[in-house]
């Protein structure tokens, strides 16, 4: 097993492993990788949806999307999948996955199963690169400071999905979410000091209305995807990647208008999350 940086400072690509084959030690040393650079890219996979599926319960528990069309067949996989005739994409915009349950994912597990002829690519930023280069006050300021996130108004039946033609292929709007979590994490498993909010579903700092909360709060959205930040994943067929939710955010790109992508994600069970 080798590793690759994709970036200075957020994911590498891995070489010299088959994921379905992969052992127990094999597995340790990728999940601690993904623990620290947020994203681990992994070329010229045979990993069919049985694999993904035996994969991603070896890192514990799945958690199903409530919002994504799943496989039919395998349930356990949701869909993230633009037809060659729709505009919108899902994840469209900087988010972590899952940041509006009361215990998080862990990580997500995404296979390339049909791609455009060129873009689609994704982006990740790491989150603690994100809080290291925050200035002192900054970090004075949100030390201690929790945050509430939802994804109400993105998912349901007026939300902003609603709005657009991927509206139509998504579950789930009658669902309520929303959960608290501290603006600043310490990571589960490494202890490294995170930065914990993100475009998509934090709402307002605890104690503070939407209005008081979006000074500070866009300038942590900010620092978090600062160019020094950031990788990016140019897709192939046979391609894996499986990123940390905690240590990372993402960005799915909608640049291949007229073109069809269909990736399948497995979301990993996390754990509640404390500074």
């Amino acid at each position: 097993m080798q590793t690759t940086p994709m970036a200075p400072k957020c994911g590498v690509e891995v070489s010299g492993v088959q994921l379905a084959q992969a052992d127990d030690a094999t597995m340790e040393a990728i999940k601690q990788t993904i623990y620290e650079h947020g994203v681990a890219v992994f070329r010229d996979q045979d990993f069919s949806p049985e694999d993904h599926i035996n994969f991603g319960r070896r890192w514990g528990g799945i958690d199903v999307n409530n919002y994504f069309p799943l496989n039919e067949e395998f349930p356990e996989i949701a869909l993230v999948k633009k037809e060659a005739h729709e505009s919108t994409n899902i994840g469209g915009a900087w988010h972590t996955d899952h940041s509006y349950d009361q215990i998080p994912a862990m990580g997500s597990v995404l296979v390339a199963r049909d791609l455009p002829p060129s873009g689609g690519d994704t982006e990740w930023a790491h989150m603690g690169a994100a809080y290291d280069a925050l200035p002192d006050d900054i970090k004075q300021e949100i030390e201690g400071l929790e945050a509430f996130h939802t994804a109400d108004h993105v998912y349901k039946a007026d939300g902003l999905y609603a709005q657009t033609d991927m509206g139509k292929n998504l579950r789930g709007q009658d669902l309520k979410t929303g959960a608290i979590h501290p603006v600043v994490i310490r990571h589960p498993q490494t202890g490294r000091k995170l930065l914990y909010v993100n475009g998509g579903f934090t709402i307002h700092f605890v104690g503070q209305t939407r209005e008081e909360s979006l000074p500070l709060l866009q300038k942590l959205l900010d620092a978090a995807v600062m160019d020094d930040n950031r990788c990016r994943l140019q897709w192939e067929p046979g391609t894996v990647a499986i990123w940390d939710n905690r240590t990372s955010w993402h960005n799915a790109i909608n640049d291949y208008a007229g073109h069809r992508r269909e990736m399948h994600r497995i979301t990993l069970s996390g754990e509640a999350l404390a500074a």
